[in-house]
């Protein structure tokens, strides 16, 4: 419906309610016009006075569920939803919006379930389909996840977000161009589809036939198609008056929980000068972990932008006053570019990210020289800020698993593996582990990862080495476990081979940890070089390889120095936790610094005075 129609609809609507102010389906249709126009507080309001009017209108609890959903007050939510399955239990509205509920709050039993009753009561339900799908994806059931992405395009064939999920399938298994193509027509059919050309953008990093400078081109279309339609509407932020005061600093993400960007903050945060810096946390998705509590519980605010719009939520970070504004995500999942496009904050900054945004409304990047040799600046729209050490500060596991003997001692073989996203398992990276295991007769390969959930993911990697000569009984296939479980598992690995050009971040650091060293690639640009910077970092210059020929040679003579590799297993987690990616003391230091040099530089550039005859004042772009 269009604008100029939802309008003709409220007025309608509105007549309706001042002719009999106790028609409550009249209540409740003005409701469900606010809450298509994202108003989730006039909507909730107009949805209350419908059930005042009428309790048992089982719509209105659906649609007041829908809208406490929205704003991410999930439990409210759920007595909404069952409120109004207990008034009409064959509305598949409610099943499926239930099940929506469930997904967030990470119950993927409960979700299916939900999905499955909608589809029961609504065979033709293509969002019952298409949800089903995203839950049996994230589970690694990627052939079942497919087949209900396709059932909900045959249903609705305009089904953009349909679309955009067959196009993450295909992602996740490693066939690009087939990805591109359903990213694509997404993007036809609805040319505001953010989120699905941050998904183009992020499988471009996994593709070895990108270059840097055309990554660099692909994000800049991102900028022009999103970003410079809202420049003229930048706010005019205040004139700082003083470089020495406390500054305020929000840092934007979906992944404030256990998830890589958890590990990487957490133990920064605990480290933080509170009389330096003001810290909210503003997370984009309901989903509510251990880590996350323990993040709630390091001093800082914690603000949730959940149910707002994207103007709305700029605006909240505008009325929280925010100095630094820092994004966790870039073009991975959840992320809110669209809030930094605002330009919300007079100082915005990507960090975690592998790339540039591609925003010119983010001015800065934080980096290490590993990352980011001078060369590469040409790549990044935002300004790089090398921090003195690394540009990750790991928070180590609190779980209690020893390093156990070399496995190797009591296999008699060596052991690879493996355990990163198998969307990095790109062909040359398979030819070149079956190098590996070619140079180092009777080792093992070890792979884990959540795609290999799938039994037919599991066919398809035994195909893919048994054409390099591999056979199947040299590969060992697994699919997630639980955090504790997952690490416990690099007790069967004797030496973890990083994937290129797209390494191991967190993988790599948890290796390590666990005494397992890796063997990387260095690459030539900024992910492909995130191994190097880790491996730097503590100190492990000779496991990196310029070359696949020089990587199966350095796989096969550290493998044949045993009595070597269990000295350096011994040591490996003390060597990590003494060095700069585990200090986060020392982090937090740096990491203030830059924020208040950025500050100064800011307050200087926008206080300076104007040349001679010019009235104007030099300000910063924002």
């Amino acid at each position: 419906m269009a604008k100029s129609e939802w309008d003709l609809a409220l007025a309608s609507y509105r007549q309706a309610v001042s002719i009999d102010p106790g028609y409550a389906a009249a209540h409740n249709n003005i409701g469900l016009v606010y809450l298509h126009q994202g108003r989730l507080a006039p909507a909730i309001a107009c949805f209350q006075q419908a059930l005042a009017l009428e309790p048992s209108l089982a719509q209105a609890h659906l649609n007041l569920g829908n809208a406490y959903k929205s704003q991410g007050r999930l439990e409210e939510a759920l007595v909404c939803f069952n409120t109004a399955l207990a008034l009409n239990p064959r509305l598949p509205e409610v099943h499926n919006n239930l099940g929506v509920l469930f997904q967030e709050r990470g119950q993927a039993a409960d979700a299916l379930m939900s999905f499955a009753k909608a589809i029961a009561l609504k065979p033709d339900f293509a969002e019952a389909h298409n949800n089903r799908g995203t839950v049996l994806r994230e589970q690694g059931k990627l052939e079942e996840a497919l087949a209900c992405f396709h059932s909900a395009v045959t249903l609705k064939p305009d089904f953009a977000l349909a679309l955009n999920n067959i196009g993450t399938v295909a992602q996740d298994r490693g066939y690009f161009d087939e990805a591109y193509a359903q990213y694509r027509t997404a993007l036809a059919l609805k040319p505001d589809y953010a989120d699905c050309m941050s998904n183009f953008l992020l499988a471009a990093q996994y593709d070895p036939r990108y270059s840097a400078s055309a990554l660099y081109a692909e994000h800049l279309r991102f900028s022009e198609r999103f970003e410079k339609p809202l420049q003229r509407e930048w706010p005019k932020h205040a004139e700082p008056l003083a470089t020495n005061r406390r500054l305020r600093v929000g840092f934007v993400s979906g992944d404030l929980r256990t998830h890589p960007v958890g590990f990487f903050v957490e133990n920064m945060l605990g480290h933080i000068d509170k009389h330096e810096l003001d810290i909210s946390l503003y997370p984009t998705t309901s989903l509510v972990d251990d880590v996350s509590q323990r993040l709630r519980g390091l001093g800082v605010t914690w603000h949730p932008l959940v149910g707002l719009s994207d103007d709305d939520a700029a605006q909240c970070i505008i009325n929280d006053g925010i100095d630094i504004l820092v994004d966790l995500s870039g073009h991975t999942a959840d992320n809110r570019l669209l809030i930094f496009a605002r330009k919300p904050a007079p100082i915005q900054v990507s960090w975690l990210y592998f790339s540039t945004t591609g925003l010119r409304s983010i001015d800065y990047v934080l980096c290490d020289r590993h990352v980011m040799p001078p060369a590469e600046e040409v790549y990044f729209v935002e300004r790089p800020w090398r921090l003195p050490d690394s540009y990750l500060c790991f928070t180590p596991p609190r779980d209690e698993i020893p390093v156990e003997a070399l496995p190797a001692s009591r296999n008699g073989y060596a052991t690879f593996g493996c355990f990163n996203n198998l969307t990095k398992m790109n062909d040359a990276v398979v030819q070149c582990w079956a190098r590996v295991l070619q140079a180092v007769p009777d080792s093992h390969l070890f792979l884990k990862s959540k795609q290999l959930n799938d039994p037919a993911i599991q066919l398809t990697a035994l195909k893919r080495f048994r054409e390099h000569g591999i056979d199947s009984d040299r590969l060992i296939l697994e699919g997630p476990s639980p955090r504790s479980q997952y690490l416990a598992c690099y007790n069967r690995v004797d030496i973890a081979l990083d994937p290129f050009p797209f390494p191991g971040g967190t993988t790599t650091v948890e290796a390590l940890w666990m005494g397992v060293p890796v063997l990387g690639r260095r690459g030539t640009r900024f992910i492909s070089r995130a191994g190097e910077s880790i491996l730097k970092t503590v100190g492990l210059h000779e496991w990196l390889a310029d070359d696949d020929g020089a990587y199966a040679a350095k796989a096969a003579a550290f493998s044949a120095d045993r009595e070597a590799l269990a000295a350096l297993r011994s040591s490996l987690r003390a060597r990590l936790l003494a060095s700069p990616l585990c200090d986060a003391q020392r982090f937090a230091s740096n990491l203030e610094a830059a924020f208040r040099a950025m500050w100064v530089d800011f307050v200087t550039r926008t206080t300076m005075p104007a040349p001679a005859g010019d009235p104007n004042r030099t300000t910063t772009r924002c």
